[in-house]
């Protein structure tokens, strides 16, 4: 049955809002409880050994492949007012093409935080009190690039197994509204609804339904108003040991529930936890083969392009079914 068909269940109810000193307090809990101290090298992809890798390519069994990305936007929407540029070089002139050999060419550019385009975010990404992860100075983020913990970091891929937790089909409505905000005990009850485990390694994807959203009813201003993860939430993939936490909103809700932080769920996940970051994702299509499966696990490729210094990429996940 389709999620916007069933009964829906009581809804919980909405986590409270924190102060800064819970916050920071929380911060310090997340970073000091890692088992390395937060000074792996890669960050949480210290988690994704070879062994695991190999187990996730069990998890493949009908062969679908499922892209994870959303189509790149080129024209401005409320939640991409600058969005990529796209433009052909050649051929300039068409009557060149009737003869001969010729080549069409094109250039792209793109701002790779947006609001609207599926990324990565590389762990030099978030700067909190002046630290990057493991407490990397922000003086290493100059004009030139990222001297550390920046894209390079994955020039190999990240490859594991891929874990979807579908919070809109546990609360039996198509999406999550903007501004709501997923708890802990939320994405506890999908794993069991959906008779999953996330464990060590995982890439957990969590799903607000914000694509469905869009596409639905129109893009509207997400800088203020998105559903996406209470920061408490995050003791979940801490809990679990995940490797990469990814999202169809960028896993942040506005408004914060952190007055005095806007992206509280960035702060914890990348500064603190050494995750990277999935944003803007597109899960309907990944959703549906599950759900048509009856499997939430699956093998999971992201291949972020060579851009050594930068602090994030245009990315295009691929889950294996």
């Amino acid at each position: 049955m389709p999620s916007h068909q069933r009964p829906a269940p009581a809804h919980p109810s909405a986590p409270d809002t924190m102060s800064e000193a819970a916050f920071r307090d929380l911060f310090r809990r997340l970073r000091d409880e890692d088992p390395d101290g937060g000074h792996r090298r890669r960050g949480a992809l210290d988690r994704l050994t070879p062994e695991r890798v190999v187990a996730a390519a069990a998890e493949v069994r009908c062969g679908r492949t499922v892209s994870l990305a959303a189509p790149v936007e080129t024209r401005p929407a409320p939640d991409g007012p600058e969005p990529a540029s796209h433009r052909m070089t050649a051929p300039t002139h068409p009557e060149t093409a009737t003869h001969g050999l010729d080549f069409a060419r094109d250039r792209f550019a793109m701002q790779v935080h947006g609001d609207v385009d599926s990324h990565l975010d590389a762990l030099c990404h978030v700067i909190f009190d002046g630290k990057l992860y493991g407490g990397v100075p922000a003086s290493t983020v100059t004009r030139d690039g990222a001297e550390a913990l920046n894209l390079d970091l994955v020039r190999d891929g990240i490859v594991g197994r891929g874990v979807l937790l579908d919070v809109p089909r546990l609360r039996g409505v198509p999406w999550l509204d903007p501004g709501d905000q997923v708890s802990a005990e939320d994405l506890r009850a999908a794993e069991t609804a959906q008779e999953t485990t996330v464990g060590p390694g995982d890439l957990l994807f969590v799903r607000v339904g914000h694509r469905l959203r869009r596409r639905t009813l129109g893009p509207w201003d997400v800088a203020n108003a998105r559903a996406g993860l209470h920061p408490t939430a995050m003791r979940f993939p801490a809990e679990r040991q995940v490797s990469v936490l990814g999202s169809d909103g960028n896993s942040d809700a506005a408004p914060s529930a952190v007055a005095e932080v806007a992206f509280p769920v960035h702060v914890l996940a990348v500064n603190a936890m050494g995750l990277h970051l999935l944003d803007y994702l597109d899960l309907e299509g990944l959703a549906d083969a599950c759900e048509q499966q009856g499997r939430w696990r699956f093998l999971c490729v992201v291949a972020p392009l060579r851009l050594p210094a930068a602090t994030g990429s245009p990315v295009n996940p691929i889950a294996v079914l």
